[in-house]
């Protein structure tokens, strides 16, 4: 049988492992991507392995995220990030340059390459016929050293398209189709790859958009072929040189198969809080909207901030609505400016911010408590948007235009009948405005081997971490339910997320949204017997930030017990020493309360044999059986305290 794209490009790169479902694998990694939010760790990590220069043959830091200068923390973290990339030879992407994800496509993205990312919408350069995986940030260190990234091999999960996309309906409806089929836990351990017919109606840039949110599905990451579509986007670029064509061979198979008729689709969206609860426009058509945000990495392309400029051409926006525009690189927003659709966004009222993700992450933005906000963005967990108590929608820029023109919920469908808006006909540039004046290229190797790192106050180094001990007889400081997301246990937003270079005092933030008083309850056991955290299914999800697992380690975390655990999280705790365990009995959930004393005693040797163990309530005297997923790599990271200790260790770093 023949392989397809997915097998291709693992094939290509496979250095240890078998390519069979479960079987961990090791895959070279060619190009790396950092941002800002994430990558002052990774370069603080860089600096205690103790690497001279990155032994990839690409690797580049994005400043995306925290763009917000509210004080000197964020300006001094950029500037850190640029001598890192001076000292370490990365390309550096200034500030306001673009969100990561659609200027790395633009830029770098080559088909055929694998791409090792410090954020999960690393996947969405899946959409160039790339292997791009989302991974923790000590991950994308090892691979700047020139270490292979260990995976889990997974199902390939093939999503064959047929039809064509009717007027109003575009790439983000058929990946909100895909959430609501299959939920947020539904790509877990799969990549998904699409196939198909319905493909000649996709451009590169509405497959970014649907490769993008497949970290939303849990997948590991999307794929699509790269085809005639790449071909005109890289032309479109002036890098048709780098086009290879990779497709499917004519008999490959796949270990799970679905198919949607793109026809058959209307508009849809995601009503709070969760990007797989998602229901018809028109089933929700009358909600009151107070803000719509069109951007981010989810809907990034010129075509999609076009075809809103359209629709409020000539038009006024509700005098209710806050209608903000961030665009996603200069220059997406060079062509819109050449094309007149930035001034028609802004005669309608639009609000333009610069270039980068900012309100994605909270950093800006942030929605009035109790009010509607629509945007066109991949996530809508609690609290992500800066505000605690918020209501996000996720939708189409055709379905949030709709809204900011009329101030409800509308399926732009009826914008006809209503406003006499009739489906805009697009017409694209065949040359794009590249822009590269904002990447800085590496140095030359003996000039960075002499540039010193600039660190302001508000870095610190990592933490020391000590290994993990025999036994565990620990308190359950927290149990929390299904989904809990790592914005949830590392809140973003613009309180917290300047102090992510300085772990000490980003832990006082661990937990808020659940819990405000957990980082002080952790504190005070934390030097004597450690805690435990009980969580539900799907533990972890959504962003790669290891904050998530660094933090809580930093109050003394000592294990996590769950039903199931998100990928990357469950990585990320495995990378800084702390034990994810597993009920082998999901009905033991219910067993255990916060409050509850738990023991294991000689957790040495039970790691080193079975799978399995057994956690003593010693509250409710009783026995609970457990299992892990470690790998032995895995297991020896966990017992040394962590992978940094463990490469100490071995007198690799």
């Amino acid at each position: 049988m023949g392989r397809n794209v997915t097998q291709q490009l693992i094939a290509a790169h496979l250095v240890s492992g078998e390519m069979t479902p479960g079987e961990e694998i090791g895959l070279t990694i060619d190009q790396t991507l950092t941002q800002d939010a994430t990558g002052t760790l990774v370069m603080q990590e860089l600096e205690s392995l103790g690497l001279d220069r990155v032994r990839t043959e690409l690797s580049v830091q994005y400043v995306d995220h925290n763009l917000l200068q509210a004080d000197e923390k964020n300006a001094e973290d950029h500037e850190f990030l640029r001598s890192a990339c001076r000292r370490y030879g990365l390309w550096y992407s200034k500030p306001g340059n673009g969100v990561s994800h659609p200027t790395h496509m633009q830029r770098f993205g080559v088909p055929g390459k694998t791409l090792a990312g410090s954020d999960s919408h690393t996947c969405a350069a899946g959409s160039l016929g790339m292997l791009a995986v989302g991974v923790g940030g000590l991950e994308v260190a090892m691979a700047l050293a020139g270490r292979p990234l260990y995976l889990r091999m997974p199902e390939v999960w093939g999503v064959r398209l047929v039809g064509e996309l009717p007027p109003w309906v575009s790439a983000k409806d058929v990946i909100l189709e895909m959430l609501r089929r299959h939920g947020v836990k539904g790509g877990l351990n799969r990549i998904i790859e699409y196939h198909g017919p319905g493909l000649a109606g996709l451009s590169a840039m509405d497959r970014h958009v649907i490769a993008n949110m497949g970290a939303e599905l849990g997948a590991t990451t999307t794929v699509f072929p790269s085809d005639d579509a790449v071909r005109e986007f890289l032309r479109a670029e002036d890098r048709e040189n780098d086009f290879v064509e990779i497709t499917a061979d004519p008999d490959a198979g796949y270990d799970v198969t679905d198919e949607i008729d793109l026809s058959a689709l209307e508009p849809l969206i995601a009503r709070p809080s969760s990007p797989d609860n998602v229901v018809p426009v028109r089933e929700v058509a009358g909600e009151v909207v107070s803000q719509v945000v069109i951007g981010s990495s989810a809907n990034p392309g010129l075509r999609d901030y076009l075809i809103a400029a359209h629709i409020v051409r000539g038009r006024q926006t509700s005098d209710a609505v806050s209608f903000d525009v961030n665009p996603t690189s200069r220059e997406i927003f060079s062509d819109l400016t050449k094309m007149g659709a930035t001034f028609d966004l802004i005669a309608s009222g639009a609000r333009i911010h610069q270039s980068g993700c900012l309100g994605c992450i909270g950093m800006g933005q942030a929605p009035a408590v109790g009010r509607n906000s629509l945007r066109t963005f991949p996530r809508n967990f609690p609290g992500r948007s800066g505000t605690r108590e918020d209501s996000v929608w996720l939708c189409s820029p055709e379905t949030a235009a709709a809204a900011a023109l009329t101030g409800v919920i509308i399926d732009p469908r009826d914008l006809a009948d209503k406003l006499g808006i009739d489906h805009p006909e697009l017409r694209l540039p065949e040359r794009a405005s590249v822009n590269a004046a904002m990447l800085v290229p590496p140095l030359p190797r003996a000039e960075a081997l002499r540039e010193p790192l600039s660190k302001g106050p508000n870095i610190s180094s990592l933490p020391d971490f000590p290994p993990l001990p025999d036994g565990i007889d620990a308190p359950v400081l927290l149990k929390v339910g299904d989904n809990v997301s790592t914005d949830e246990i590392s809140p973003a937003g613009a309180r917290a997320l300047p102090f992510r270079s300085n772990i000490p005092k980003l832990a006082e933030f661990t937990f808020t949204q659940i819990d405000e008083d957990y980082p002080r309850r952790a504190a005070e056991v934390k030097d004597t017997s450690g805690h435990v955290v009980v969580g539900g299914d799907n533990y972890g999800q959504g962003s790669s930030r290891e904050h998530a697992a660094i933090t809580p380690r930093h109050l003394g975390l000592r294990a996590v017990i769950a039903k199931s655990f998100a990928r990357i999280h469950w990585q990320n705790l495995a990378n800084f020493g702390i034990l994810a365990l597993e009920f082998a009995d999901p009905a033991d959930y219910d067993r255990i309360d916060a409050g509850d004393r738990l023991v294991v005693n000689g957790l040495r040797e039970a790691l080193s044999g079975d799978r399995e163990l057994v956690v003593r309530n010693a509250s409710k005297d009783r026995d609970i059986p457990v299992r892990h997923r470690l790998s032995r790599r895995q297991l020896d990271a966990v017992l040394a305290g962590g992978q940094i200790p463990l490469l100490a260790r071995e007198g690799e770093a």
